[in-house]
């Protein structure tokens, strides 16, 4: 493939491509990570008649049809995202949804938010296999054809696979705090449910032979923001995991999302991307060769205990979510969002370059608002960043940010070939 492991941004006229500097789909290496869709008609510009249902059509029919431009098919999603903005609509959704994927099943998180640009009932984002995912029977280098995976020691769903790896990562679907044995949640509060969450994902895990501590990266949900010191007690009891880990303090990269609503009104909710390869079967030794995980931190962004600020892995550095701090005092950048959104990409930026790569190397971003209607003044600070606005990207609004923060980012960053050599 020509340009395999070029940062590669495309755009179909077919589908929506005028609310925000973004490319519909950037693939790099063995991905294509989309921007999430939003229930507009591309004739029109605007949303489609109609309430839930035919907002998750239209949703699924944009998907689609990047999906068709870059000669790929919706089975070749491995990871889809559902936004919505009133979690009892998830039904309704889940009609559409049977419709699309209906042998094969992707991993699956959902979750209610504050708020959607265009003040959309839903928005759908998904994660693409790049290459092999087409073509099973004549796959390219390395055999890289998905595969799925479902254990009873962990809630099964009947709309979702719990993991599906492609090439050299697992995606998990989000794990809910669902005894497997009683298909209910466990009984309790939000540090029961968190840690059942987290039991879940390592019993998923363990049944693919898979250490807790390859995991590269957490996404937190939270019903109840101010809950997320009562999930950090548990979250440390899990990570480090093992001798090795604790010997370096290892801790994934991470992103806390303030959800309104949760399915099954849990309080919280957890999915994980997991590396595959370093020493997880059926990859050959030979097959191995540089895969492992690297994590770096700079004193030059904000440093957390409880996550690392880039997790690297095959040809992808995962980035924690950055709030507006200002590393050298500690405090939140001032002014309004504008400025706000400016250090969450410095800080991202920072940790870009400390790991010898540009800003050109990111291709996907997620933007997360305490007000969406900032979203013109954040795309100001953001285009002086992302001048070509190549990035896929997701904007959502959120009822709550630590610190009360207007604004928090994160990033996924190619990993190694992305950065153009120096002429």
């Amino acid at each position: 493939m020509t340009n395999y492991n070029a940062v590669l941004g495309r755009n179909t006229e077919d589908a929506p491509k005028n609310i925000g500097p973004y490319s519909q789909t950037v693939a790099y290496s063995h991905y294509n990570n989309f921007s999430a869709q939003l229930p507009i008609d591309p004739k029109t510009g605007e949303l489609v008649v109609g309430g839930v249902k035919e907002q998750a059509e239209q949703c699924f029919k944009n998907i689609k049809t990047v999906v068709n431009s870059i000669d790929h098919i919706m089975n070749d999603i491995v990871k889809v995202t559902i936004y919505v903005k009133n979690i009892k609509d998830v039904d309704a959704i889940d009609e559409v949804y049977k419709t699309v994927f209906t042998n094969y099943l992707p991993t699956r998180t959902v979750v209610a938010v504050a708020a959607l640009q265009m003040d959309a009932l839903v928005q759908v984002d998904v994660l693409l296999s790049h290459g092999e995912g087409t073509i099973p029977d004549a796959p390219q280098s390395g055999d890289l054809i998905k595969l799925t995976n479902n254990t009873p020691s962990a809630p099964m769903s009947a709309l979702s696979t719990q993991a599906v790896a492609f090439s050299h990562y697992n995606n998990l679907s989000t794990q809910l705090p669902i005894d497997p044995k009683s298909g209910r949640l466990v009984t309790g509060g939000v540090k029961e449910q968190a840690a059942q969450a987290l039991k879940n994902i390592k019993a998923i895990l363990e049944s693919i032979d898979v250490p807790f501590d390859d995991i590269v990266k957490i996404n937190i949900f939270l019903k109840n923001f101010s809950d997320i010191d009562a999930v950090n007690e548990v979250y440390t009891t899990f990570f480090p995991d093992s001798a090795i880990a604790r010997a370096v303090a290892y801790v994934p990269a991470r992103t806390v999302i303030a959800a309104t609503a949760l399915p099954m009104d849990a309080l919280v909710q957890i999915e994980a991307v997991v590396s595959h390869g370093d020493g997880t079967p059926p990859q050959l030794v030979e097959d191995r060769h540089g895969l492992i995980i690297e994590a770096n931190n700079t004193k030059n962004a904000p440093i957390s205990p409880l996550s690392t600020q880039t997790v690297a892995f095959s040809h992808y550095n995962h980035i924690s979510a950055q709030l507006p701090i200002d590393s050298k005092t500690g405090e939140m950048a001032v002014g309004g969002v504008k400025e706000q959104a400016a250090q969450c990409l410095k800080n991202i930026k920072e940790i870009i370059e400390s790991v010898d790569h540009k800003m050109a190397d990111v291709v996907k971003v997620n933007v997360f608002l305490k007000n969406i209607a900032d979203v013109d003044a954040v795309n100001e600070a953001y285009t002086t960043f992302f001048p070509e606005g190549t990035p896929a990207r997701t904007v959502v609004g959120v009822s709550a940010l630590t610190g009360d923060a207007l604004v928090q980012i994160d990033a996924v960053v190619s990993n190694a070939e992305g950065t153009p050599p120096v002429a």
